[in-house]
């Protein structure tokens, strides 16, 4: 694996060197203190017996798989959650060596990627069952599976009406063992509580029939970050937590119940400063068009990096310790921010997006709410162009 070395020039955040990204000046930082200081508040949650899967889909959320895993592996995380077999290859290939478990099932043509990386598939149909038996009857060894639950998410999941047939059909198969079995709110667990109840209710009842049948799961589970904070008694034997992880809260709620260090910051230098007069436009479309003289900074990020373009006229970031308003339509490669009134600012200054500089932070759950989504996709959205340093 390729191996950077960082350093910190006298303006601008730590950079890589030699990097193959051509030393961009926007990156990512990723706090692997921040990452382990939340692992550890999380794992204050859950009883000493209740096991933990690190939810690492989506590139750990967009801050990088392979490091945010070996990182929680060695603090001494017992699964990792992938939406798909070739997340969990990757991993695998980096030399993880804890269970993997894939959370979005498997496709028939994944399924020898899932047995040759060691993975350990979830299913929720009879079908694929019997496919990754015939599989593992190849190999000569037992394979474990794990079996979801659609206890009301309406997503992926046995029906509840379907659980009695499908374990008494998953008992004759002799060549898999029910691992583990798993359901997942569709709500977090707030002041209104009967719906995620109900779930809670259905998932146990499922639970209970799978062993009637003689598949006993060792672990089950149901419990994300929200539930993990607010929902104790979806805890069982294993919690999966995701979002807060990388210290960012599920719901605004949640604060004043856990301590969290948000883990990625992004930030970029100016490019170009420009006085000009007032009526002058910026952008595409001339959607923003100067009142006063302004000083207009040029930053090298724009939504090909990930920035929401719905940030425009909305957005902010912070530059010499004071917000700064984007200006103009975001374009791909490159963003407008007005910084009229910021004194000494000049050309390479750092300007942060999320993050903290000089006591002023932008938070990626800000970010989300003005641009109309959810922090979630935020961060999974940071394109693989921008460089994760870990720091």
């Amino acid at each position: 694996m390729m191996q950077f070395s960082i350093s910190r020039t006298k303006k601008g955040p730590l950079r890589e060197k030699e990097d193959f990204l051509g030393n961009r000046p926007t990156v990512a930082l990723i706090d692997i203190n921040a990452l382990g200081n939340n692992y550890r508040r999380i794992r204050g949650l859950i009883q000493a017996s209740t096991g933990m899967m690190a939810v690492v889909k989506a590139n750990a959320y967009g801050h990088g798989d392979v490091e945010v895993s070996r990182e929680l592996e060695a603090l001494g995380c017992e699964f990792f959650g992938v939406a798909f077999a070739g997340e969990g290859a990757r991993l695998r290939e980096a030399g993880i060596q804890s269970p993997i478990v894939v959370l979005g099932g498997v496709t028939p043509e994944e399924i020898e990627e899932v047995f040759r990386f060691e993975l350990t598939p979830v299913v929720y149909d009879i079908k694929t069952a019997g496919l990754l038996n015939k599989h593992a009857a190849r190999t000569g060894k037992r394979r474990p599976v794990h079996v979801k639950i659609d206890s009301g998410m309406g997503r992926l999941g046995l029906l509840p009406e379907d659980v009695p047939l499908f374990f008494r059909r998953f008992a004759a198969l002799d060549n898999l063992f029910l691992e583990g079995m798993l359901s997942h709110f569709a709500e977090t667990y707030g002041e209104d509580s009967a719906f995620s109840e109900k779930q809670l209710s259905t998932f146990l009842h499922a639970v209970d029939t799978a062993r009637k049948t003689g598949c006993s799961p060792v672990y089950t589970y149901m419990a994300n970050s929200a539930a993990i904070v607010d929902f104790r008694k979806s805890h069982f034997n294993l919690v999966r937590p995701g979002l807060m992880l990388y210290g960012v809260y599920p719901e605004s709620g949640l604060r004043e119940k856990i301590r969290l260090d948000p883990v990625l910051s992004l930030k970029t230098r100016i490019l170009q400063l420009k006085k000009v007069p007032p009526g002058f436009s910026v952008s595409y479309g001339r959607t923003f068009v100067t009142s006063r003289e302004s000083l207009i900074a040029t930053i090298p990020i724009g939504y090909g990096d990930g920035l929401p373009r719905s940030l425009t006229g909305r957005g902010e970031v912070i530059v010499r310790g004071r917000r700064a308003p984007m200006v103009g339509a975001i374009c791909m490669d490159l963003t407008m921010v007005d910084v009229t009134g910021i004194d000494g600012v000049e050309a390479g200054d750092d300007v942060v997006l999320i993050g903290t500089q000089d006591g002023e932070t932008i938070t990626a759950e800000e970010i989300a709410e003005k641009a109309g989504t959810i922090p979630y996709e935020v961060l999974c959205s940071i394109s693989g162009r921008v460089p994760r340093l870990t720091v």
